[in-house]
């Protein structure tokens, strides 16, 4: 593996769901020193890393989320099963049958969510989607077995799914849980280490947020903490081009990175996505434009953070986000690293003044 790809492994795997995300900020803290002038993080969680360029203004935020969806104990049956509440959206088909992780306080445990056979499935059953308030885990269940005092488990505890990072038979192909959105804390680092040798007219402050799963709200405290005056959110694209209708969607492996041009809760900045545009058309680095009419990013509380900041949400497309794996490729990866820092090459005090003027 090389660097990045170590890089995108040791992320993944790490256990982060939303409010349970020390193990992760562990590793962003870790990669990040030594690249940046200080560290320092919000009373959520939340880190934001300083680099000083030529100038100290304006203050470029780079940010994406360190969390992951996932589950949370809620109840333990009498027999030992464990009911669950879901941490970010789920979609309830993609959890049955899946191995799970529950972090005790005696260490991790390993349970599957119970699907019946289909040899006893009733047909009704078969033609609706189970909520994920009538599944269930079972870490061994068995009678006399007490699962919260040989186990540990209490109501509380985070549960993840358990899926490593995979390299694919296509070498440029990588599979693995939480890169919706460990692949934009990665890029975040990434830029932070090429800004080692390369020159900005600005402050950067790169950093990852918590909670953004659940309603967005690292990106709230972080906001006020750095107070930046330009955003760019890094958060994954929604890849479609599988079976059966996906034959010539814009938003595709390979197609480069997405530039949100609407979602639920921001429009963008229409010169900081002009900007984006002509950055990369200048670079030829392939890009596409996309939108998303349900769900939101950290942009959604960023920009209007204080008196505003002008926004916009730049990441690779992947395949199969909130699941236990998902599928991103590497040049879309590389070029959005590229795009990204080429566009904070741009944001100088004049350039980002002009964003805002009427």
């Amino acid at each position: 593996m090389d660097r990045t790809e170590l890089l995108l492994k040791e992320l993944t795997e790490a256990n982060g769901v939303s409010g349970y995300e020390t193990e992760v900020r562990k590793v962003i803290a870790k990669e990040l020193e030594g690249y940046v002038d200080r560290i320092d993080y919000d009373k959520m969680g939340s880190i934001l890393a300083q680099k000083k360029g030529t100038s100290a203004d304006p203050k470029v935020m780079v940010v994406g989320h360190m969390d992951e969806v996932g589950f949370m104990v809620k109840e333990i049956t009498k027999e030992g099963f464990i009911k669950f509440l879901p941490l970010g959206g789920w979609w309830g088909h993609v959890a049955l049958g899946q191995r799970m992780r529950i972090i005790t306080s005696k260490g991790p445990v390993i349970g599957v969510i119970g699907s019946k056979p289909p040899h006893i499935l009733p047909q009704k059953e078969r033609e609706k989607v189970m909520e994920i308030k009538d599944m269930f885990i079972d870490v061994g269940a068995q009678e006399k077995f007490d699962v919260q005092k040989k186990l540990g488990i209490r109501l509380g505890d985070p549960i993840i799914p358990v899926s490593e990072f995979t390299i694919m038979g296509n070498k440029r192909m990588y599979l693995s849980k939480a890169f919706d959105n460990r692949a934009a804390c990665a890029v975040v680092i990434d830029i932070m280490r090429k800004f080692q040798r390369a020159t900005h007219p600005n402050t950067i402050l790169g950093g990852a947020t918590v909670q953004e799963e659940v309603g967005l709200r690292g990106a709230q405290t972080v906001a006020y903490m750095g107070d930046p005056d330009v955003a760019i959110v890094v958060d994954v694209g929604l890849a479609q081009d599988v079976p059966p209708d996906g034959k010539g969607k814009a938003e595709k492996i390979g197609g480069g990175p997405a530039i949100l041009i609407y979602d639920a809760l921001m429009i963008p900045n229409l010169k900081l996505r002009d900007l984006a545009i002509s950055a990369a058309e200048a670079k030829k680095i392939p890009y596409h434009l996309t939108s998303m009419e349900r769900g939101a990013t950290d942009g959604g509380r960023i920009h209007v953070s204080r008196l505003g900041v002008p926004a916009i949400v730049i990441g690779p497309p992947i395949r199969y986000i909130h699941s236990h794996n998902g599928l991103m490729n590497r040049t879309d990866y590389d070029n959005t690293v590229k795009l990204v820092t080429e566009l904070i090459k741009k944001l100088d005090k004049k350039t980002v003044k002009s964003l805002t003027e009427v």
